[in-house]
C-alpha cells in the first residue's frame, strides 16, 4: 500500500474549502466563470473611478506625459530605445512598450492609461484564482485569496498610479509563469513546456526586476502544494527491479532544474544594480544596522496594514537615525516567533511555511538593504509578496474551523464581511489618487516630516498659480531637509514667479553651492539674472549648465533668448537650432527661431518654423501671431488675417493681434473695420502707442468724413507722443495731421516741422518729402486727408 503524501492534494481536489468539501467539477461549469466575473466586477467597483483621474506629478511625467519617446507611441525607434536604454534608473523594456501602446491608443488622455492598469490587474486577479485552484484543487479558498488580492487597499498604489504599470504587468507575467510551471511539473519532462516557463519568466523580468525571486517561489510550490520534493519519510512509492523507486525528485534535482531560471535572475539583478547605481544610497547616508532595523519594522508594518489598512500613503519617509531600537527588537522577536511556528508546522500544515516564506522571500529585493530612494517602505512592494499571506490565513481559517457544524455559513459570512470592508476602504483610498493635490495632501495627513510630500505639493500649487501656498510647503521641506538642492531650486522658482527675484537668486545660488553639477539650478539662476538685466552673468550660467548637461535644450533656448535680446541675432539662431536638435518638438524654440529669422529678413524660413511650431501645438498663440506678422510682411494679407483671427479665438484679450488685424484690414482697404480693431486693442491695452498712433492717423485722415474725428485724433496722438518721449517721427507726423483736422493749424505746422527736422537728422529723405507735402496743406489752412495723396 502506498504511503500518503501529506503535501500533495492530487486526487483530493475540492470546491467547498471554506465550507464542506464536495467533488471538484460538480458545478464548475457555472461556478468558475461566475467567480471570474465577480473578481472582474469587484476590481472595477474599486478602481473604475480612476478612469476619471489625472496623471500625478510622481514619475508619471518621466514615464508618460513628459517622455517624448513614449508619447510617439509604438515606433521602431521607440522599441529600440526601450531595449537599449536605462531610463529613470530602470531597465524594463516591456513596461516601456506598454506605455507606448497606451499613447498609441489614447494619446495623453490619462483615463485610457488608468484603464489599462485596471484591466491588467483584473486579469492578474482572475489568473491568480485559476492558477491557485489548479495547484491546490480548492475552489473557494482560491477564490477568496484572489478576491482579497484584487481589492485590498494596499493594491491601490500599484493600480491607481500610471507609472506603476510595472507592478500590474509583472504580476500578470508572474502568474502566467507559475501557471506554465504547474503544467510542466505535473507531466513528464518536456523541453517545450519548460521552454515556455523560461520564456514567460524572461518577459516578466523585462517588466519589473522584482520577479528575480520567482525561482525561489517555484521551489516553494514544489514543496507545497505540488508536493514534488522527496523526503526520507514519504519519498518511496514502490519498487522497481527489487530497488526502491520514487516519483519525486530530490531537492538537489529541483535546484538543478531551476538553474537556468536562477541564472536569468542573477543576470537581471546585475542589470538592475547597474541601472540603479546612482539611485542606490550609500551606507554613509544610512548605515547597515539602520537598514536592517527598518527592514524588520517594515515587514511587521506590512502585516499590520494588511489586517488594518488605514493611514496608507504614497510615501513613507525613512526614519534614518530616528528609528527607535525597541521597535527593531520587537519586530525581530515577532518575525522570529512566526518563523519558528511555520517551521514547526512544516509537515502538518505545509501552507503555513509556504505562505510565510513566500511573503518574506519576495520582499527581499525591496526590503531596503540596498536602499533605493529615501522611502522607508511602499505599499506597492506588497503587490505580489502578500499573496503568500493571503494563502496562509485562508488555509489557516479553513483548518481552524474544520469539523464545525455550521462552518460553511460562518466562513461564508465572515468572507462577505471582510470583502465588503476591503472594498469600502479601497474605494476611499483610490479616491485620494484623483489628482496630485489630493494625493499629497492625504500623504501629509498620514505622515510627519515628509520632505517629498511637501516638495511635490509645492510643485502642484505652483502649477495652479497658488505660489504663496507653494512657498510655505517648500520652506517646510527645507526645514526637514535643509541641504536639498531640489527644494532650494523649487523655492527659488516660486519666488521668481512672485517677482521676488533677489530672493530667488539666493536659493538658486544655494542649490548650486550644494550641488555644483546641478544644470537646472544653473539655468534658473541664469533666468533670474536675466530678469535683473545682468545678461553677461546669465549667459555664463547657461554656458555652465550646458557644460554639465550638453543636451539641455532649455539652456540652449534661454541662451538663444539672451543673445537675441542683446542684438546678437546670428548667435541666437545657432542656439535655437541646437535646442531643436536636442528637442525637435520644442515649440517655443521653433517660434523664437522664426522671430530671429524674421528679424534678419529671412521671411520664408521664419514662416516654416512658425508652421512647425503650430504643427506641434496647434493652439500656440505666439506662433500663430508671429506667423500672421510674417505673412503680412510677405504680402499674404488674407492668410495673415486668418491667423490673427485664430489668435483672437484662442486669446480674446490679445491686444497686439487686434492691432495687427487692423493693419491687415487697412491694407485690404477696410478702413472702418481697421478703426474698430484699433479701438478694441486700446480697450485691452490703453497705453499702446502704436495702436494710438494708427487710430489717430485714420481719425484725422480717413477718406470718408464720417470716419474722421479731429479732437479724438489729437487726444490719441498726444498720448502716444507722451509715451514715446516726443521723439517718434511717425507719431509727430500723425499729431500734425490730427491738429489740422481739429482746426489747430499753428500746432499742426509746428509738429510737422519738428517731424521734418527729425527725419532730416536721421537721413529719411522719403519721409522728409512726404511731410513737406503734408505741411503745404497745413500752411494753406487745410487738413490732410488720404484722398488728397
Amino acid at each position: 500500500m502506498k504511503p500518503k503524501n501529506p503535501h500533495s492534494v492530487h486526487g483530493s481536489a475540492r470546491t467547498g474549502d471554506l465550507s464542506a468539501g464536495r467533488p471538484a467539477g460538480l458545478s464548475d461549469r457555472w461556478t468558475v466563470p461566475g467567480i471570474c466575473l465577480f473578481l472582474a466586477a469587484a476590481t472595477w467597483l474599486v478602481f473604475g473611478q480612476t478612469i476619471h483621474h489625472g496623471f500625478v506629478n510622481l514619475d508619471d511625467d518621466v514615464y508618460v506625459y513628459e517622455n517624448p519617446v513614449v508619447q510617439k507611441g509604438l515606433t521602431l525607434q521607440g522599441i529600440i530605445w526601450a531595449f537599449t536604454h536605462v531610463h529613470s534608473s530602470n531597465w524594463h523594456p516591456l513596461t516601456w512598450l506598454s506605455h507606448m501602446a497606451d499613447c498609441q491608443l489614447y494619446g495623453l488622455n490619462p483615463g485610457g492609461h488608468h484603464l489599462t492598469n485596471i484591466l491588467l490587474h483584473m486579469a492578474t486577479a482572475i489568473l491568480l484564482f485559476l492558477v491557485l485552484r489548479r495547484m491546490t484543487g480548492f475552489l473557494w479558498r482560491s477564490a477568496f485569496v484572489a478576491a482579497v488580492f484584487a481589492i485590498h487597499p494596499l493594491r491601490v498604489e500599484s493600480v491607481a498610479w500610471v507609472a506603476e504599470r510595472k507592478d500590474v504587468l509583472s504580476g500578470l507575467f508572474f502568474l502566467l509563469t507559475i501557471g506554465a510551471y504547474v503544467r510542466y511539473a505535473r507531466r513528464p519532462w518536456s523541453p517545450a513546456r519548460y521552454g515556455l516557463v523560461v520564456f514567460l519568466f524572461a518577459l516578466g523580468l523585462m517588466t519589473k526586476p522584482m520577479l528575480v525571486t520567482l525561482p525561489f517561489v517555484l521551489l516553494l510550490l514544489d514543496y507545497w502544494p505540488l508536493g514534488r520534493v522527496a523526503s526520507d519519510k514519504w519519498r518511496v512509492t514502490g519498487e522497481k527491479n527489487g530497488k526502491p523507486a520514487t516519483d519525486k525528485p530530490r531537492l538537489s534535482t529541483l535546484l538543478l532544474e531551476k538553474l537556468p531560471l536562477f541564472g536569468m535572475a542573477a543576470a537581471a539583478s546585475a542589470v538592475t544594480l547597474f541601472a540603479q547605481t546612482r539611485a542606490i544610497g550609500s551606507f554613509q547616508q544610512i548605515s547597515l544596522p539602520l537598514r536592517v532595523g527598518n527592514a524588520l519594522v517594515s515587514c511587521v508594518a506590512y502585516l499590520g496594514q494588511m489586517i488594518y489598512p488605514t493611514g496608507l500613503a504614497v510615501f513613507y519617509p525613512h526614519p534614518g537615525g530616528g528609528l527607535a531600537l525597541w521597535k527593531s527588537i520587537t519586530a525581530f522577536v515577532l518575525l522570529l516567533a512566526i518563523s519558528t511556528g511555520a517551521v514547526a508546522a512544516w509537515r502538518k500544515r505545509p501552507w503555513f511555511l509556504f505562505g510565510w516564506l513566500w511573503y518574506l522571500g519576495m520582499l527581499v529585493p525591496v526590503i531596503g538593504i540596498l536602499q533605493v530612494g529615501s522611502q522607508a517602505r511602499a505599499d506597492r512592494y506588497t503587490y505580489l509578496p502578500q499573496i503568500g499571506l493571503y494563502v496562509l490565513l485562508t488555509w489557516a481559517a479553513a483548518d481552524w474551523c474544520a469539523g464545525w457544524r455550521h462552518r460553511r455559513l460562518l466562513l461564508g459570512g465572515c468572507s462577505a464581511v471582510i470583502l465588503a470592508a476591503l472594498i469600502f476602504c479601497a474605494q476611499k483610498q483610490t479616491s485620494y489618487w484623483r489628482n496630485s493635490e489630493s494625493l499629497w495632501t492625504r500623504t501629509l495627513a498620514c505622515t510627519s516630516d515628509n520632505f517629498v510630500a511637501h516638495n511635490n505639493l509645492g510643485n502642484v500649487l505652483v502649477q495652479k498659480g497658488r505660489v504663496g501656498e507653494a512657498i510655505v510647503h517648500y520652506q517646510k521641506a527645507l526645514q526637514i531637509k535643509p541641504d536639498s538642492p531640489e527644494a532650494h531650486l523649487n523655492l527659488g522658482y516660486a519666488f521668481a514667479q512672485k517677482g521676488n527675484v533677489d530672493e530667488a537668486i539666493v536659493h538658486f545660488q544655494k542649490a548650486v553651492e550644494i550641488k555644483p553639477d546641478y544644470a537646472e539650478a544653473q539655468c534658473n539662476l541664469g533666468n533670474a539674472l536675466h530678469q535683473q538685466g545682468r545678461v553677461a552673468e546669465a549667459i555664463i550660467c547657461y554656458q555652465k549648465a550646458l557644460q554639465i548637461k550638453p543636451d539641455y535644450a532649455e539652456a540652449c533656448y534661454n541662451l538663444g533668448n539672451n543673445f537675441f535680446q542683446n542684438g546678437e541675432v546670428d548667435e541666437a539662431i545657432v542656439y535655437y537650432q541646437k535646442a531643436l536638435q536636442i528637442k525637435p518638438d520644442y515649440v517655443a524654440a521653433q517660434n523664437n527661431l522664426g522671430n530671429a529669422l524674421l528679424q534678419e529678413g529671412r521671411v520664408d524660413e521664419a514662416i516654416t518654423h512658425y508652421q512647425k511650431a503650430l504643427q506641434i501645438k496647434s493652439d500656440y498663440t505666439n506662433a500663430c501671431y508671429t506667423l500672421g506678422l510674417a505673412l503680412l510682411q510677405k504680402g499674404n494679407v488674407d492668410e495673415a488675417i486668418a491667423h490673427f483671427q485664430k489668435v483672437l479665438q484662442i486669446k480674446p484679450d490679445h491686444a497686439a493681434a487686434y492691432y495687427n488685424l487692423g493693419n491687415a484690414l487697412l491694407q485690404k482697404g477696410k478702413v472702418d473695420e481697421a478703426i474698430t480693431h484699433y479701438q478694441k486693442a486700446l480697450q485691452i491695452k490703453p497705453g499702446y502707442p502704436e495702436a494710438q498712433n494708427d487710430l489717430a492717423w485714420l481719425l484725422a485722415t480717413a477718406p470718408q468724413a464720417t470716419m474722421r474725428n479731429g479732437n479724438k485724433a489729437v487726444e490719441l496722438a498726444q498720448r502716444a507722443n507722451q509715451l514715446t518721449g516726443g521723439a517718434d517721427l511717425d507719431i509727430l507726423g500723425t499729431l500734425a495731421a490730427a491738429y489740422a483736422e481739429a482746426g489747430r493749424f499753428d500746432a499742426a505746422i509746428q509738429s510737422a516741422r519738428k517731424a521734418i527736422d527729425l527725419a532730416r537728422a536721421t537721413g529719411q529723405q522719403d519721409q522728409v518729402m512726404q511731410l513737406n507735402a503734408e505741411l503745404k496743406f497745413y500752411e494753406a489752412g487745410l487738413p490732410f486727408h488720404q484722398e488728397n495723396k
